[in-house]
């Protein structure tokens, strides 16, 4: 290798390099004792890794160094590695999270760390320090890179000092913590998926009527069944986007038996004139297999083709859940301005 100044560059450019895909949200990250991590990564579950090249220093220096570095980097809360990221990245974070491994930023950041030790050689003493360590339970590993170049093309070679099943989570490690990793809710905002398809559910229906529904089986109705009355819904059309927001008015209902309100009036939403089936299981549908349906009041709810979406937005395979995510919330807020009154 021509310098690990050189091999630092092809991590930055390319940090699957070591093996899986990362993210690098930051280069020369300070720390608040004024030293600088050469490297600061995630991975797609949303846990950090400190990457630290050895360049020369000693196997003693290279060790506590990156061990000081994790002890800061364990403690950081969801909010504060938004903020590095932020800080170092070109574009918002949860944009980059997204373009590097297609799917939203997990609501749950650094809720473990990976300490990795990158060099052009290891010795025996670094061998032995990190293999000590990692028999206590500390989440570090090293890794070195040959450099190899033959007529004008130059390879790269990879070797792991311990390899991925030798793990360093031994029963006599240390407890981690995940307080406020976890992004915060408002306890009021939920992310509902309206999973439009031709013949079955149609948005135009739950737009007019004032509904979310989810069906077919006990695992797409589940998740919706939960929503409390007087929750913030935020409806989201799978591969189109946000489309609308509103408030429930009341409890699941099986299809068959729910009521929505029409100009001021309770009505059966079976009476009404459907675009959509909602039908799933024949006549005699079982409550696993039936269609659930949520009466919601709208703020605003827009046509499918006006679906408002943006790269790091948060979306979900449930049909409900939780919606923490604040780039997401303020994103909507921003575009769809409402008055709840």
């Amino acid at each position: 290798m021509p310098s690990e100044a050189t091999l630092e560059d092809f991590l930055v450019r390319d940090a699957s390099l070591l093996g899986e895909r990362l993210l690098v949200i930051g280069r020369q990250v300070r720390t608040p004792h004024g030293k600088y991590i050469d490297l600061l990564a995630m991975d797609a579950d949303g846990n950090l890794h400190v990457l630290e090249l050895k360049r020369d220093k000693t196997p003693r220096d290279v060790v506590a160094q990156v061990l000081d570095y994790g002890s800061w980097v364990s403690t950081l809360d969801r909010e504060s590695v938004i903020e590095i990221a932020n800080e170092h990245l070109q574009v918002p974070f949860e944009s980059a999270f997204e373009d590097t491994f297609n799917e939203s930023a997990p609501d749950e950041l650094n809720a473990d760390l990976q300490l990795t030790v990158i060099a052009t050689d290891l010795d025996s003493s670094s061998e032995r320090i990190v293999t000590y360590l990692r028999d206590f339970g500390v989440p570090i590993n090293a890794v070195f890179f040959s450099f190899l170049e033959d007529e004008g093309r130059r390879y790269l070679a990879r070797t792991w000092l311990a390899r991925d099943y030798e793990s360093s989570g031994s029963a006599t490690g240390p407890t981690k913590t995940k307080r406020g990793k976890r992004a915060e809710w408002n306890e009021r905002d939920w992310f509902v998926s309206f999973g439009a398809y031709t013949g079955g559910r149609k948005w135009e229906d739950g737009r007019k009527y004032g509904f979310v529904s989810a069906g077919g089986g006990a695992w797409y109705s589940r998740t919706l069944r939960e929503l409390p009355v007087g929750a913030r819904v935020n409806v989201c059309i799978p591969q189109r986007g946000y489309v609308a927001v509103g408030e429930t008015t009341g409890p699941a209902q099986r299809f068959d038996t729910a009521q929505v309100t029409v100009d001021g009036v309770d009505v059966a939403l079976v009476s009404q004139s459907l675009v959509g089936t909602y039908q799933h299981g024949g006549a005699t549908e079982t409550d696993e297999e039936t269609e659930w349906v949520v009466p919601v009041r709208w703020f605003t709810a827009l046509p499918m083709e006006q679906a408002y979406w943006e790269k790091g937005m948060f979306a979900n395979q449930n049909s409900a859940c939780k919606l923490r995510q604040e780039f997401t919330l303020d994103r909507l807020a921003k575009h769809f301005p409402m008055d709840e009154d």
